[in-house]
């Protein structure tokens, strides 16, 4: 399949190439900041072209050169990242129907256990035929068929292509590889929508599953429909994008344990508060409950209750991260401000980061926490306490994030910063194509 001098991925499909529907259902996806678009020598100044004046996509995307095998050219997407990074997804040109959030979904099990592929239970019965005879029927049950995205640790992808260079072995697909080097791969439940457009027939069933993602609500008014798009920031096809403030203030008291990110820290005083008075994850969880438009955490956990006496408010941020889900929400990224004159938080800022990651089960380059004084201004400055600004950005809303053409301009123009995409690390994401 495909047109003269011009690879499939090229052919138009509900007028925008594949490969530009693929770029924008990455980019879609929260942590993702940047793209590696791996592409035949050929095509590098074509698609480069493309995307200087008409390709739109809303993250920045670096165009390499691939090789001669499909190795090659994921070592050629490797080579061209321009900054370290901690995680690598990989994923197919020509499955365009990705849905952002299996994106993200293999990226957080990739942060967890190091490598993890998106797979779906076989339909049919395969069998092992040799020479026109089947010769075995594998069990079905423990079968499954892979697809991409895949997603690693930078460091264990790129071991496992160097000994299989060094080695002259050739896989199909790079959890093969790190299969072969030894380690382990997740499994997480994929999608039967995210087909690999190979024949005219899979292109017929791509522009009818688009469609169907695209098109409104017929039974909705115009004036519903119009509505629900200003209140929810989206136009067509595109998920909303929500930005939420929190801010929490706890006077020092003797006599308290000093929590901050989930953090114990050695001090003379602590914060005083009904639970363990974390000021951070406290703004935190405001943040996340104000972009939801679920109120505050002085709703859900009231000082009068004397079941939070003394709370861990890692178990409040919890259940504030299960509101979100519930609601149909998911974490892109979080950035807070701690204002302390003492004691110097900068060696706790990596647990606090782990902390908040964990347990927003986002990977920790989407979380940011800074510590500063006030200048000896305010009950800061007198050091009479600890106050703490946090911004937060959900996406989602009832519903997962659909690949898509956006009116104007393309889908997840405002993402999160979760940083580690179809590559991450170091505050910024890419995604090999």
């Amino acid at each position: 399949m495909g047109q003269p001098g011009r690879p499939k991925q090229y052919i138009p499909l509900l007028g925008d190439p594949i490969i530009l529907w693929t770029l924008r259902a990455c980019a879609a996806a929260g942590p993702v900041r940047e793209l590696v678009l791996v592409v035949a020598p050929e095509d590098v100044e074509y698609c480069r072209a493309r995307l200087q004046d008409g390709w739109q996509v809303a993250k920045p995307v670096t165009v390499a050169a691939g090789g001669d095998s499909r190795q090659q050219s994921v070592r050629a997407g490797l080579h061209a990242l321009r900054q370290p990074v901690d995680l690598v997804a990989v994923h197919d040109g020509v499955r365009p129907l990705l849905d952002p959030a299996l994106l993200e979904r293999v990226l957080s099990a990739a942060w967890r256990h190091g490598a993890a592929t998106v797979a779906v239970p076989l339909k049919d019965t395969v069998k092992l035929v040799d020479g026109g005879w089947v010769e075995s029927t594998p069990p079905r049950a423990r079968l499954r068929a892979v697809q991409t995205p895949q997603a690693f640790r930078r460091e264990l992808l790129v071991e496992a292509h160097q000994r299989a260079t060094a080695e002259g072995a050739e896989a199909t697909d790079d959890a093969s590889l790190v299969e072969r080097a030894g380690h382990r791969v997740a499994v997480i439940d994929g999608s039967y929508s995210n087909i690999k457009i190979t024949t005219p027939e899979d292109l017929l069933v791509a522009e009818a599953l688009l469609r169907a993602r695209t098109r409104r609500p017929e039974a909705a008014s115009a004036e519903e429909d119009d509505g629900a798009s200003r209140a929810g920031g989206r136009e067509r096809g595109e998920p909303t994008v929500r930005v939420g403030y929190g801010y929490d203030v706890h006077a020092f008291a003797a006599g308290r344990r000093l929590v901050l990110g989930g953090v114990e820290i050695p001090a003379e005083r602590g914060l005083l508060g009904h639970s363990d008075a974390d000021a951070l994850l406290h703004a935190v969880a405001d943040a996340l409950l104000g972009a939801a438009g679920l109120g505050d955490i002085g709703r859900h956990f009231p000082d009068t209750d004397p079941a939070y006496k003394d709370a861990s408010s890692v178990m409040l941020l919890q259940r504030v991260h299960g509101l979100l889900k519930k609601a149909g929400w998911r974490v892109g990224n979080v950035d807070a401000t701690v204002v302390a004159e003492a004691p110097k938080l900068a060696p706790y800022i990596p647990d606090m980061v782990r902390c908040i990651s964990e347990t927003l089960e986002i990977p920790p380059t989407a979380v940011n926490v800074k510590a500063t004084t006030s200048e000896k201004l305010g009950f800061v400055g007198a050091g009479q306490g600890v106050a703490v600004h946090a911004v937060a950005t959900i996406y989602g809303g009832g519903g997962s994030p659909r690949a898509g053409r956006a009116a104007g301009g393309p889908v997840g123009a405002a993402r999160a910063r979760w940083s580690a995409s179809s590559v991450c690390g170091g505050g910024a994401c890419r995604s090999l194509l």
